[in-house]
């Protein structure tokens, strides 16, 4: 009689005289063009897996939380789409903490949809109770919880609006179990109409800064552009280029804006930041902030005129006076300051072609510097040597992801994705772990490319055997780790500071053969201890994630005595 029941209560739902809550997530979701979440299961949020699954709405169950929200967040990096991750109330949320705060920090469009105990046992102890409202709150754009059902859409609308809010970011919204159970009248609940509660975000700010940034640039004899994460994100990697190509400018970039001009690109440069911004006459900073990574804008001559294009007006010109500041997108700015400049570029182009010859002459020596490092034949292997050999791997179908400390910063030296969007790193939080979570959304996101995530033995540990759900649902990857038994990064600052003698302490891990990790799972495994070795454990490695659909895992040992240079000058800390 039960089975009888429920089979009519389903009818009734799917001829839309009545929704459930979970229903209604699953209907605003999809509104919002969210075709995938990431999830691990738990009572308080069941009901909106059945909503999903008559909204065509895939599902992804991982083994962890954090993986959960590091997989959304990738997910909405790699398609642009919105990311969603839903969890259930109590450590269920928690877990995902690191995710949704890596996410803040990256300013990544997502929504963090988690569950809660009844609003008829409220304050009274119920399972898996916490002030889940007040936890998100200081890493999210925007936090509630929803009160009725008939206001779950509208709910999930307000939220996903909130997370394009100027520069994009995370939303948190909270609904109880009985709130999502319910079921009412589809004609009482407000559903938004996809498309008809947006304004449009594609803004240039005020003309006519447009038309002064436009007057710099061609009157420029040094200029120089970094373009930032915000550029990717924005989707504003074309008229990026197209600025460039036009004003005949040097191009660097930062986060997930590497790999929008390929190596060899006359336009590209990348060894030579330190160099152009001293020089320079002219700097434009677009889409990222002055924050460690550029050294809170005390790395940029103050004799240049500095401008500064970004999404949030609070982070123009914070932590660093500048002469011209722009809020709006990115790609529109962009746009518009090259339409501006149309038509008297050519002769301001042309002398700017000395300088663009100065710097590659620098890029040039930079790399004949560093080549001594990348074919470095040693035993253990030089981590320089693994990263050269990781770059001659890549193809332009290849998404690189770095999840680790040093051995990632070091990887930047030499790892040059050839196209945009494929590089993937944890950004300005520097969380370790996110490389399972990002791997598994960039091989579903994209699943005729390759995925490749660089880990460190420490993040590896973190998150691996999420490995198990990217092989479940087909999206095997290549997981390469650069070994050394050490949380190195943190290993030189310690030893620097206390001796030898207590360098060692909280940063010394086990020598793992994790080739054995990707065997037990079904998939290739090699332990990799010369150089000679790392091209073709590589190769082999691509031909069995081809042949058996299961990820891999080449384990590369290598020396725990060589560190980056920002790690030998700890400027991850000035």
């Amino acid at each position: 009689m039960g089975d009888t029941a429920k089979d009519t209560l389903v009818r009734k739902d799917k001829s839309g005289d009545v929704v459930s809550g979970g229903n209604l997530v699953a209907k605003a979701l999809k509104n919002e063009g969210v075709d995938t979440i990431f999830t691990l299961c738990g009572g308080h949020i069941i009901d909106i897996y059945d909503g999903c699954l008559d909204e065509g709405i895939r599902i992804i169950d991982v083994r962890h939380e954090q993986v959960a929200a590091h997989a959304a967040d990738g997910y909405a990096r790699q398609t642009g789409k919105l990311g969603c991750v839903v969890t259930t109330a109590g450590p269920g949320c928690t877990n995902a903490i690191t995710g949704i705060a890596t996410a803040f920090r990256s300013e990544t469009p997502m929504i963090h949809i988690g569950g809660q105990g009844s609003l008829t046992q409220h304050k009274m102890g119920s399972l898996q109770d916490l002030p889940h409202v007040d936890i998100m709150s200081p890493i999210t754009k925007f936090a509630a919880g929803v009160r009725s059902t008939d206001r779950i859409a509208d709910m999930v609308s307000m939220a996903a609006r909130e997370a394009y809010n100027g520069a994009p970011g995370p939303s948190y919204l909270e609904i109880p179990r009985d709130v999502l159970d319910r079921q009412i009248p589809l004609s009482e609940a407000r559903i938004p109409a996809p498309g008809s509660y947006r304004a449009s975000t594609k803004s240039i700010g005020d003309p006519k800064d447009i038309e002064k940034l436009a007057d710099i640039l061609v009157k420029a004899e040094r200029p120089a552009i970094l373009y930032g994460t915000q550029v990717w994100t924005a989707r504003g990697h074309n008229e990026a280029i197209n600025l460039v190509r036009q004003l005949n400018i040097p191009a660097y970039m930062n986060g997930s804006s590497r790999g929008m001009l390929p190596p060899g690109d006359p336009h590209y440069f990348n060894r030579t930041r330190s160099s152009a911004f001293g020089k320079a006459d002219v700097i434009v900073i677009v889409g990222t902030p002055f924050d460690f990574r550029m050294g809170y804008g005390k790395r940029i001559s103050s004799e240049a005129t500095l401008v500064h294009i970004d999404m949030d007006y609070r982070t123009v010109g914070k932590n660093r006076d500048i002469s011209l500041g722009l809020v709006g997108d990115p790609g529109a700015i962009l746009q518009a300051v090259a339409d501006a400049a149309s038509g008297r570029t050519d002769n301001g182009a042309k002398k700017r072609q000395g300088w663009l010859d100065e710097l590659r002459a620098e890029e040039v020596a930079r790399t004949e510097k560093l080549m001594p490092l990348f074919m470095a034949d040693q035993d253990p292997i030089h981590p320089y040597r693994l990263a050269w050999e990781i770059n001659e791997f890549l193809t332009e179908d290849t998404i690189y992801i770095g999840d680790g400390g040093d051995v990632v910063t070091i990887s930047a030296q030499a790892v040059q994705p050839r196209t945009p969007g494929h590089w993937m790193d944890p950004g300005a939080l520097g969380s370790l772990g996110v490389g399972t979570g990002f791997a598994l959304a960039s091989k579903l996101a994209h699943p005729e490319k390759e995925v490749m995530c660089l880990y460190g033995d420490g993040s590896f540990g973190m998150t691996a055997f999420d490995m198990e759900t990217a092989n479940r649902f087909g999206a095997p990857y290549l997981a390469v780790i650069g070994n050394n038994s050490h949380m190195n990064q943190i290993r030189y600052g310690q030893i620097a500071k206390y001796g030898e003698q207590r360098g060692n302490i909280g940063n010394k891990l086990g020598d793992v053969p994790f080739s054995q990790f990707a065997q037990m799972l079904g998939g290739y495994g090699e332990e990799v201890r010369e150089t000679a070795q790392i091209a073709p454990a590589l190769r082999r490695a691509r031909e069995e994630i081809a042949k058996t659909g299961k990820s891999a895992v080449v384990n590369v040992w290598i020396d725990p005595n060589e560190y980056a240079p920002g790690t030998k000058a700890q400027t991850m800390y000035k």
